[in-house]
């Protein structure tokens, strides 16, 4: 098994050492514009496997002689390349995952390649994140071992294993997503109809053992996929979590404006981007630093079951390692793209075309390999009339 990693930041060194833990993997290719920073990573691994490689991600000349080399690429570079690597894949006849990006419709335009894959024989899996990404997962798991799924509920959130003001925050992937997170629209299903919801809307408590006071709420981007694969459910929503008090605080940001895309003031004659001000502001507040993260993770799958009410949870909690010191969410994320790149590889995953993740990624082995990778994610059952 042969793989390209295209981009050598956090989530990309991540997977790259995740695939060369199997023995199985003959070669792994590390790619971006820059080695530098990754040359001390391939150091600290010291394997004959892991090759670093300059790479020009706007030269399409140069991604397909990367691409070509391996079996899978793993796309872990910014969103705005996902449509372009996935094509580019298809037409040097390999596998590509991504780690998705719904701004601007980048999934949308990378499953409507499913034709032109099936005929190269082509997998492509976009949005294997956690969210989306491992929920999806998850939630198309639950829904195969349900008669009819009726509800679907997800609650996510990276948070400070110990918070501090002023937003009880620290960013553990890019600020400006979030932005863009707590500003556009969140869709939901209810009442089997698709509706928008304002994110950072309807708040409620939500309780982690061993955590303090949490909250969640809307946010967008986070159902992607899944209101149109379980269109045909009653209802079904996506919720982010944090410590309480955050959204109300972060509420007000958006309300005055300052995270718009399009907002400009004039300042001593000079436009200037609210945003942008923001965002120099808010990074080095909410910079994680050495400090440790959390991943919290949820989702509820509730239907019918040889006619009889069922719900099928799925619970996790990662903490940064302090060993290694890498991140919880670097750890969920690189992990998920990582064993679903695997997948394709060694032929657990072998329908061809592109889907996403619910639809296509065997859960339970999905669970079995992040357990052997210390991500346990715990499934129960609760019936009608008992719960195991």
């Amino acid at each position: 098994m042969k793989f390209a990693v295209l981009g050598a930041g956090l989530m990309g060194k991540q997977a790259a050492r995740d695939l060369l833990g199997n023995e199985q993997v003959e070669k792994v290719i590390l790619a971006d514009r820059t080695t530098e920073k990754a040359e001390d990573f391939r150091q600290q691994l010291n394997d004959p496997r892991l090759e670093l490689v300059k790479m020009d991600a706007s030269n399409d000349e140069e991604l397909k002689r990367i691409m070509q080399q391996a079996d899978v690429v793993i796309n872990a570079l910014f969103y705005t390349f996902n449509e372009k690597v996935a094509k580019l894949a298809i037409e040097c006849g390999v596998h590509s995952v991504d780690l998705g990006g719904h701004i601007g419709g980048a999934t949308d335009k990378v499953l409507d390649m499913h034709d032109k894959a099936l005929e190269r024989g082509v997998t492509v899996i976009p949005d294997l994140g956690v969210a989306p990404g491992m929920i999806n997962i998850l939630a198309g798991y639950g829904a195969s071992q349900l008669d009819r799924v009726e509800s679907i509920r997800i609650f996510v959130g990276g948070i400070p294993l110990h918070p501090a003001p002023p937003l009880e925050y620290k960013h553990v992937f890019s600020l400006e997503g979030v932005f863009d997170h707590y500003t556009d629209p969140s869709h939901v299903i209810r009442g089997g109809e698709l509706k928008q919801v304002a994110s950072l809307s309807e708040i409620e408590p939500i309780d982690f053992e061993g955590f303090a006071e949490l909250e969640a709420f809307h946010t967008s981007g986070g159902t992607s996929t899944m209101t149109r694969t379980f269109r045909d459910i009653d209802s079904l929503e996506y919720k982010t979590i944090r410590y309480r008090g955050h959204a109300e605080k972060f509420g007000l940001l958006v309300d005055l404006g300052l995270t718009s895309r399009d907002g400009k003031v004039t300042v001593d004659g000079s436009d200037v981007s609210p945003r942008e001000v923001l965002l120099k502001v808010l990074e080095p507040i909410t910079e994680l630093g050495e400090d440790q993260d959390a991943v919290l993770l949820r989702v509820i799958v509730s239907g019918v079951k040889d006619d009889e009410e069922c719900s099928y949870h799925y619970e996790m909690v990662a903490i940064r390692d302090t060993t290694t010191g890498v991140t919880a969410m670097a750890q969920a994320t690189a992990y998920s793209i990582s064993v679903v790149a695997q997948m394709i590889a060694d032929g657990r995953i072998d329908k061809r075309g592109v889907y996403p993740p619910e639809e296509i990624v065997p859960g339970a082995d999905y669970i079995a390999e992040m357990a052997t990778r210390g991500v346990t994610i715990q499934e129960t059952v609760q019936r009608a009339t008992h719960q195991n």
